[in-house]
């Protein structure tokens, strides 16, 4: 089991902009629906264009989450599920077109390209690294936070952000799948904020997140609405693996 204290977060998905909408949502959650995609005023106009939708949101919330005084060396954790898959199936299309792809697009469907742009356009020198962990991505991407708290970082930031699988993937969905996007500030569980624990261990056949409405949100969602909602426990059952979140105090 961990132990670490989320000092601060912020959140973007279509119709939820604001912490206090987004507090509000955790009372009564439904998946985001809407076409709207965030301005970011906080990268240059050259720069953002070549964000796509998904993209603009994980840096949103990124953003959101800086502080004055890091001075772009805080370590960074980009967790997502499946990244921006759209982007890779139009470059799979193009293949099967037997025309060229565009180098650009290339570059920018790897799974850790939304990091590299937010690191370029805030100037963030530290370490960052892009995940990937089935239905406990959060769940892994907290991990690899603790870890570097543990090797004496003051604060690392967790950024979850994920979006509709194409068409060609419906079949495999396991879970709801909006466009959103979140940013927790992780610090060591002795700093003021609100302490969770994190606990492991073997588990049965998959049966999702058993403190909750099943199918209602994506597990990643589910995570954020724990926090906010000030419920005292949240599990998930994956890939025979047992989570369980804990708020301690």
């Amino acid at each position: 089991m961990i132990e670490f204290s989320v000092v601060d977060w912020s959140a973007w998905a279509p119709g939820l902009t604001t912490k206090s909408a987004w507090q509000a949502w955790a009372m009564a959650p439904t998946l985001p629906e809407g076409p709207d995609t965030p301005a970011l005023p906080e990268v240059p106009p050259m720069q953002r264009r070549r964000i796509e939708r998904l993209g603009r949101m994980a840096i949103q919330a990124a953003c959101w989450c800086e502080q004055p005084d890091d001075a772009g060396q805080v370590p960074l954790v980009f967790a997502s599920r499946h990244g921006d898959v759209a982007r890779s199936m139009e470059l799979l299309d193009t293949l099967r077109q037997d025309t060229p792809m565009s180098p650009t697009a290339f570059g920018l469907s790897v799974h850790n390209a939304v990091a590299a742009l937010y690191s370029i356009a805030r100037g963030q020198r530290g370490n960052y690294l892009a995940l990937a962990g089935g239905r406990g991505t959060v769940e892994a991407a907290c991990v690899e936070a603790f870890g570097l708290l543990a090797d004496g970082a003051p604060e690392v930031r967790v950024i979850a952000y994920e979006s509709p699988l194409p068409a060609v993937y419906a079949g495999f969905a396991d879970e709801p799948d909006p466009f959103f996007a979140w940013c927790w500030r992780l610090a060591r569980a002795d700093v003021p904020g609100t302490r969770l624990s994190l606990g492991w261990g073997g588990g049965a056949s998959d049966s999702g997140t058993p403190d909750s409405p099943a199918g209602v949100l994506p597990h990643s969602l589910e995570a954020l609405r724990f926090l906010l909602s000030g419920e005292s426990r949240l599990q998930l059952q994956a890939d025979g693996q047992q989570w369980t979140w804990q708020r301690r105090g």
